[in-house]
C-alpha cells in the first residue's frame, strides 16, 4: 500500500530536501507553501509529488488543501519564518507573525491531520523545530520561544494522540546551511567560524534534516514517540568545550 505525506514550506530548501527523501522512501509526496508558484516548482522536480499553496495559520486553507491531497500517513510540519532583532527593538507585529506561522501554524495543520489519521487508526507527524528550541541565540526575536513551544507542543501531542496510534516527534535543526539559516553563511568568515564551533567540523546540510526525518518517520522508530532529535553536529551538548578548564588536576 502506497503511503502518503505532507511537508508543510515544502518550498524550501530543507522542505524540497524532505520531500525528496520521502518519495525515495516509497511516499507519494505533497508538498505546501505559501509563495505562489514555489509548491508546483518544487514538486515538479519530484517524482509523483503535488505542490498546493496553503497558509497553515488559516484552518479554512488547511481543510482544503487536505480535501484535495487528502489526509497523509505522514505529516511534516517544517513551514517557519524567522523575524530576527533584539527583544528590545523588534516589531510587535514581527513578533506575533513568528509565534503564528511557527507555533500557531504548527498546530492548526497538525490537529487538523490527526483528526483524519486517529479515524482511520494512526500515522505519524514530525515537527521541525530548532536548536533555539534547545537554547536562545543572540538577536533571535521571537524564534527560540515559538520553537521551544513546539517542542513543548510535540510532547503534548504525542501523549494525547499516542493512544489513537499517532506517533509525534520533532527534527532540532543547528547550524544547518539551508533554509532562513542560508543568510549567516554567505559570510566566509562566519562560515569557517561557525564550522568550526561545530564538534563534527562542518556545517549541516538539508539532507542531514531530511534523513532524520525519514528515521522517526519510519518503521525502525515505531516505539519512539514524544523526542525531540537535535541534528546540529553535536552543538547542543558542547557548551563545556567552548569553556576554558582549568589546569588544577587536584
Amino acid at each position: 500500500m502506497e503511503l502518503s505525506a505532507i511537508v508543510t514550506g515544502g518550498g524550501g530548501d530543507i522542505g524540497r530536501a524532505i520531500g525528496r527523501r520521502l518519495a525515495a522512501a516509497g511516499y507519494r509526496v505533497g508538498l505546501l507553501d505559501l509563495a505562489p508558484a514555489e509548491p508546483e516548482r518544487a514538486a515538479a522536480a519530484i517524482p509523483g509529488a503535488a505542490g498546493l499553496v496553503c497558509d497553515v495559520t488559516d484552518p479554512a486553507a488547511v481543510e482544503a488543501a487536505l480535501a484535495r491531497f487528502g489526509v497523509p500517513d505522514l505529516l511534516v510540519n517544517n513551514a517557519g519564518i524567522g523575524r530576527f532583532a533584539p527583544l528590545m527593538d523588534i516589531d510587535i507585529a514581527d513578533f506575533r507573525a513568528v509565534l503564528k506561522v511557527n507555533l500557531e501554524g504548527a498546530f492548526i495543520m497538525a490537529r487538523a491531520c490527526a483528526r483524519g489519521m486517529a479515524e482511520r487508526g494512526g500515522g505519524a507527524i514530525v515537527n521541525i523545530t530548532s536548536l533555539n528550541a534547545l537554547t536562545a541565540g543572540p538577536g533571535a526575536g521571537a524564534y527560540p520561544a515559538a520553537k521551544a513551544g513546539l517542542a513543548r507542543l510535540t510532547e503534548q501531542m504525542a501523549q494525547e494522540w499516542g493512544p489513537l496510534g499517532i506517533r509525534v516527534n520533532a527534527v532540532a535543526p543547528g547550524f544547518i546551511d539551508a533554509g532562513i539559516s542560508t543568510p549567516f553563511y554567505r559570510d566566509p568568515e562566519v562560515r569557517a567560524l561557525r564550522a568550526g564551533a561545530v564538534p563534527a567540523r562542518r556545517l549541516g546540510t538539508a539532507e542531514d534534516v531530511a534523513e532524520a526525518v525519514a528515521f522517526l518517520a519510519s518503521g525502525a522508530a515505531a516505539y519512539v514517540n514524544g523526542v525531540q532529535l537535535p541534528v546540529d553536529g553535536g552543538v547542543a551538548v558542547s557548551l563545556l568545550s567552548q569553556l576554558p578548564r582549568s589546569r588544577d588536576k587536584g
